[in-house]
């Protein structure tokens, strides 16, 4: 599907309640602008630790055949 071929239509925001004229179903170009801007999506780095099994499981017998 060619998103760029769909017709815009008149719809209401779901977050500010305005009139808008827009392609899809979603927050006006306003709307996306001020979460941007609340939200910024900043990338970062979490390390977490290796998993380590509990004692009580075991390794399955067709794994550990040689």
């Amino acid at each position: 599907m060619d998103l760029s071929t769909l017709e815009p239509m008149a719809l209401t925001c779901p977050r500010c309640g305005s009139q808008v004229s827009q392609r899809l179903y979603g927050p006006c170009a306003d709307c996306v602008t001020l979460l941007h801007a609340k939200f910024p999506g900043i990338a970062r780095e979490i390390e977490t630790e290796d998993y380590v099994p509990k004692m009580n499981v075991t390794p399955n017998a067709v794994a550990t055949k040689d």
